[in-house]
């Protein structure tokens, strides 16, 4: 018996309202648990799993180690840097093994060394077979971590191609990107 999630902090109704979001996030805004550590955080992803608490343990060790931030398993979640945080959510959906991410604005509100980290964890991702749908606002560092783009005027695919054919399209540069834009 005891509470729902562990020594969660909040009531088991909030902590069902709370646990919508993460099947569902309707913003950019993030999707940890603020008052919860980093590991507490990932915990709280696998808790409807039916897995044994050792594969718990090792989902959460794996998933720490594999985005850099085993030194944060014990930091609540309020305390970390926007690079940290994003590498937190990353955790979070990647301990469910999934086939595919959609990542919603990964690179707003990070500092450039953490956007360099997070586009070598999408690369790495890509690399294990991972797919990775991004959206985002920060078209030059999308681009960069891309094998294909499209962009959206007015709800429609507006245009499709490679990076690299997107930024010569003279209509991209003209209506979107700007005529010096450059990767």
């Amino acid at each position: 018996s005891g509470p729902l999630w562990g020594n969660c902090g909040f009531p088991k109704t909030m902590a069902f309202q709370k646990a919508s979001v993460l099947k569902n996030p309707a913003s950019s805004e993030a999707t940890v648990f603020r008052r919860l550590s980093v590991e507490e955080n990932l915990f709280i992803v696998l808790e409807n799993l039916k897995i044994s608490r050792k594969e718990r343990r090792d989902r959460a060790e794996k998933a720490l180690a594999d985005l850099g931030i085993s030194r944060l398993a014990k930091s609540k979640a309020v305390n970390l840097s926007g690079g940290e945080r994003r590498r937190l959510e990353i955790a979070r959906a990647l301990i469910l093994n999934p086939k595919f991410l959609l990542l919603d604005e990964p690179y707003a509100g990070i500092d450039p060394l953490a956007v360099i980290e997070i586009q070598g964890i999408i690369k790495g991702l890509k690399e294990k077979g991972i797919g990775v749908i991004i959206t985002d606002h920060n078209v030059r560092e999308t681009l960069s971590s891309c094998d294909e783009a499209y962009l959206i005027k007015d709800g429609k695919i507006w245009m499709h191609g490679s990076p690299d054919e997107i930024v010569q399209d003279e209509s991209a540069r003209k209506f979107y990107l700007g005529e010096n834009f450059k990767l």
